[in-house]
């Protein structure tokens, strides 16, 4: 997208996103895996440690990535738009644009961090395209019946969890269903289960033995990470396409309808989250409470929720439009892609063992602090930087690939 064909309520919505989605990454980035979905694993929470989950898991979780997929897909739309009205077949750009970025997410999993988004974007965004005909209202529908297909499916899993249990301590289990049922839930709550303690061995050494780890876990690691994220993802893209066509998402609408949206979301969907939290510190963090509600009951309350931020931030930008903060927000939303990969680079350097080697040393409440310093950087160095050029260095290789040759970086140029 040119420069002059920018929406600026969508950078600033970018630029929302991509602080945002720093928040749930870092405990990715920072602690053992299963940590993402159940504090305890990095360790008993402290008071502290149990607010800063608590406030990431009811207002952040979920959230940011699916205000990305929203993004996602409208830019879909604007691109295929763009590419039409120019002579050009806008879903064969489409297919081009989803396959560099692929090419682009694959290089950030295999050097950098596990947590890549980009190759789910890129695949499932060529399943968007069979619905960027559809109306408005369509697409709303369409998006639902994915979220259901998602909720099912996860839902499905965690209660295989449950049935599983049942299984192993019933009087006729094997020992090694006893064992192998164990292993797995200590996996998931248990600081000093042997997965855990491999996880902390592998991330705090060198390069090669992340890169084997992850060579290792292939295809699998990516078929799981693809089954529990695509529906939704693809669920958020359609009505990501569906609030374009209506203009919510290009700032047509009164700020009173924002503030209006807002409000109804975050009233359907704190109440519950809040009462899922409760449920799982009331628990202990128990392994399954923990972990089903991370991926699965929460599901539901995820969708009023990222609609809800982003009419919050719109709202908000409405308000104040000349709020110097408004603008640094819209330039780092313009330099999306290169915000998040930085992002990577610079914590995997602060984490990883082929860095500083910070990996499994910072308890959880201490992690907003990364967050706060990343999100100074992000909005210290886009607006800069997006006054001078009219691409950051992301962008402009993504852009060059999809042409093919070199693309202008300058904005003078």
């Amino acid at each position: 997208m040119t420069a002059s064909s920018r929406i600026p309520a969508m950078d600033i919505l970018r630029g929302c996103a991509v602080l945002g989605i720093l928040w749930m990454n870092i405990t990715a980035f920072a602690l053992p895996q299963n940590a993402y979905f159940n504090p305890a694993v990095a360790g008993t929470p402290s008071v502290a440690d149990i607010a800063a989950w608590a406030v990431s898991l009811i207002f952040v979780d979920g959230k940011m990535r699916g205000l990305f997929a929203l993004l996602f897909g409208a830019s879909m739309l604007l691109l295929i738009d763009r590419e039409e009205m120019a002579g050009r077949d806008g879903r064969r750009a489409q297919m081009i644009r989803a396959g560099w970025l692929f090419v682009l997410g694959s290089a950030h999993f295999f050097l950098l961090w596990w947590g890549d988004i980009l190759r789910v974007y890129a695949l499932v965004s060529l399943f968007a395209l069979l619905f960027v005909h559809l109306e408005p209202f369509a697409l709303v529908k369409r998006a639902m019946l994915f979220f259901l297909f998602q909720f099912l499916l996860v839902a499905t899993f965690i209660a295989s969890l449950y049935l599983w249990g049942h299984a192993a301590m019933a009087p006729g289990a094997t020992g090694a269903m006893r064992e192998g049922y164990a292993a797995f839930m200590a996996a998931l709550s248990n600081p000093a289960s042997p997965s855990t303690q491999a996880d902390i061995l592998i991330y705090r050494g060198g390069f090669a033995g992340i890169l084997q780890h992850k060579l290792i876990g292939l295809p699998g690691d990516w078929l799981w990470g693809f089954l529990f994220t695509a529906f939704e993802t693809l669920g958020f893209m359609l009505l990501g396409m569906a609030m374009l066509k209506g203009g919510f998402l290009t700032g047509n609408w009164d700020a009173e309808q924002y503030r209006r949206t807002a409000r109804h979301c975050f009233l359907i969907g704190v109440p519950p989250m809040a009462a899922l939290a409760l449920w799982v510190v009331l628990s202990s963090f128990a392994p399954l409470p923990a972990y089903g509600v991370a991926l699965a009951w929460s599901l539901p309350f995820r969708i009023p929720l990222t609609v809800g931020w982003a009419a919050l931030i719109l709202w908000l930008a409405a308000r104040h439009r000349g709020h110097p903060l408004i603008g640094r927000l819209a330039a780092a939303g313009r330099l999306t892609l290169s915000n998040y990969l930085a992002t990577s680079l610079v914590m995997t350097v602060l984490f990883y063992g082929w860095g500083l080697g910070l990996f499994a040393s910072v308890p959880p409440a201490a992690l907003p602090l990364f967050v706060l310093a990343g999100w100074a950087a992000m909005l210290g160095w886009s607006k800069p930087y997006a006054t001078r050029f009219a691409l950051g260095p992301a962008e402009w290789l993504w852009r060059s690939l999809i042409h093919g040759r070199p693309q202008k970086i300058r904005k003078s140029d």
